[in-house]
C-alpha cells in the first residue's frame, strides 16, 4: 500500500486558491469584453508595469530584436525549431483525408481542415520562455493555420528579444507584447485594434489557465496547461542526486509547481530530503523551487511497479520521468500522462526546450482525457457525405424514415420520406 512520506498543501487550501483565481479572472474578462483596448492597457500597467504606445510590434521593432541576438543564440533557436518542425510534420503526415463507398451509391469521407486563426500565448514574466514560441506558433504553421498571432509579456521592462525572434522565425503573422489574462482576453475576444481569433493555445500560470477555461466555447483552446507538474518514477537503480535534479528542475517554474517522487525504494525515498536541501543551497532559482517543494512536493513509497503504475495513473501528471530498471514497463502499462521521459539519459528539460516533442501538456489531471498540444490540435476533422444513385437514396431513406418515427421526429421523417417518394421505384397495386 502506498505510503505518503511527504504531502503537499491540503486540497481545501488549493480549492480556496482556485476560487480566488476564478473570481479575479472573471472580472478581468468582463472588463476587457466591455472596454477593449482601454481595459487591456489598464491591466498591463497594473500587472506588468507596461504601457507602450501600441502593443503590436512593428516590423522594425521585430527586426531590432532579432538583430540584438548573437549568431550563436539564433543558431540555437533555429536548431530547436528544426526539431519541432520535423516532428510536427511527421505527425501531420500521419493524418489523411479519407473517402470510401460504404454501400453501393453511398460515399462518406472526411477532410482535415486547419483552424483559420490562432492566438498563441508565450509566458515570459519570470523567465523568457522562448521554447513556447516554437511549440505553439511553429506547430500551428505546420498545421496550415492562415493567421497566427502571438503574445508574450514584457521581460525586464521591454519585449524579450529572444521570444520575439523565436515568434518571428516560427512564422507569427502578428506579434504583441502583452501578458497574462489581458493578453488571452484580447486575442480571444478582440479589441478595437486586435481582430479576434478562433482558438487560443499555450501554457501559463493559474490565471492564464483559468482564463482559457472561462473562454472555452467562445473560442477553442488546446488544453488547460497551468502550473508545471513533474512526477519522477524511480527504483533502486536511480540515485538521489539525479532524482532531485529532475524534481527541482521543474519546481523552479513557479511556487505552485507540484514535484512528486514515486518510488519503490525506501532508501531513495529517505535520501531525497537531505539531497533536496543540498541542491537548494546551490541552485540560483532556489527561492522559487524551495516554496514549490515545501508546499507542493510529495514523496510516495510503493511496494511494486504495479502499485507505482496505479498511483501514477491516479496522479495523471503533466511530465513523467521514468528512471527504473525497466522504463518500458511504464510505457506499456501507464495510461494517464502528458508526456513520458524514459530512462536516465533523457529528462523533462529536453522535452521542454529542444528534442522535438511539444511541451504544452495537460495539467491538473487533464491527462486522464487529453494529450498535449500537437499539430492535430489545430486541425478539424470534418465529415461529408454524398449519395450518388436514386436506389441508394431510397434505400437509406426507408431505414431513416422508420428510425425517425421511432424517435417521434416528424420533420426528420419527412426529409427521408420525400426522397423515398422521389427516388424510389413506383409501387404498383397488387
Amino acid at each position: 500500500m502506498a505510503q505518503y512520506l511527504k504531502t503537499s498543501k491540503p486540497q481545501a487550501v488549493k480549492t480556496e486558491i482556485q476560487a480566488q483565481v476564478r473570481d479575479t479572472v472573471a472580472g478581468i474578462l468582463a472588463q476587457i469584453a466591455s472596454r477593449g483596448d482601454a481595459a487591456v492597457r489598464e491591466y498591463s500597467a497594473q500587472f506588468d508595469k507596461w504601457e507602450p504606445k501600441q502593443f503590436r510590434l512593428s516590423q522594425a521593432e521585430i527586426e531590432a530584436c532579432v538583430a540584438s541576438l548573437s549568431p550563436d543564440v539564433l543558431a540555437d533557436i533555429r536548431f530547436a525549431q528544426d526539431q519541432i518542425r520535423r516532428f510536427a510534420q511527421i505527425q501531420k503526415d500521419s493524418m489523411r483525408d479519407v473517402e470510401v463507398e460504404t454501400l453501393p451509391g453511398v460515399v462518406l469521407g472526411h477532410k482535415n481542415l486547419p483552424v483559420n486563426s490562432v492566438g498563441c500565448y508565450i509566458p515570459g514574466g519570470k523567465y523568457p520562455l522562448v521554447a513556447s514560441a516554437h511549440m505553439s506558433v511553429l506547430t500551428a504553421k505546420v498545421a496550415g493555420v492562415k493567421r497566427v498571432i502571438a503574445a508574450a509579456p514584457p521581460f525586464d521592462g521591454k519585449p524579450s528579444p529572444a521570444i520575439v525572434a523565436a515568434m518571428h522565425l516560427a512564422g507569427a503573422d502578428e506579434i504583441y507584447c502583452m501578458g497574462g489574462v489581458q493578453a488571452i482576453a484580447a486575442m480571444a475576444l478582440g479589441t478595437e485594434h486586435i481582430e479576434p481569433v478562433d482558438m487560443i493555445v499555450g501554457p501559463g500560470n493559474a490565471y492564464v489557465a483559468e482564463a482559457k477555461r472561462q473562454l472555452f466555447g467562445r473560442v477553442g483552446i488546446d488544453l488547460l496547461a497551468g502550473p508545471t507538474e513533474t512526477l519522477i518514477i524511480a527504483d533502486d537503480t536511480c540515485d538521489a542526486e539525479l532524482a532531485v535534479a529532475d524534481l527541482l528542475g521543474q519546481a523552479e517554474h513557479g511556487p505552485n509547481s507540484p514535484a512528486i517522487l514515486l518510488t519503490n525504494s525506501r532508501a531513495l525515498a529517505e535520501a531525497v530530503p537531505a539531497e533536496i536541501a543540498r541542491q537548494l543551497a546551490i541552485l540560483p532559482t532556489a527561492p522559487i523551487a524551495r516554496v514549490a517543494w515545501e508546499e507542493y512536493g510529495e514523496i510516495i513509497l510503493c511496494d511494486s511497479y504495479e502499485e507505482m503504475v496505479a498511483e501514477a495513473d491516479r496522479i495523471a501528471s503533466e511530465h513523467v520521468q521514468v528512471m527504473t530498471r525497466d522504463p518500458d514497463y511504464f510505457l506499456q502499462h501507464m495510461t494517464n500522462y502528458g508526456a513520458l521521459f524514459l530512462g536516465a539519459r533523457t529528462n523533462v528539460s529536453y522535452g521542454d526546450k529542444v528534442i522535438g516533442t511539444n511541451h504544452t501538456l495537460p495539467t491538473t489531471r487533464a491527462a486522464r482525457y487529453t494529450g498535449g498540444l500537437w499539430v492535430g490540435k489545430f486541425i478539424k476533422t470534418c465529415t461529408y457525405q454524398r449519395v450518388t444513385t436514386d436506389e441508394a437514396s431510397a434505400m437509406i431513406g426507408e431505414y431513416c424514415s422508420r428510425l425517425c418515427a421511432l424517435e417521434g421526429f416528424a420533420g426528420h421523417k419527412e426529409q427521408a420520406d420525400i426522397r423515398v417518394r422521389r427516388y424510389g421505384k413506383p409501387r404498383h397495386a397488387a
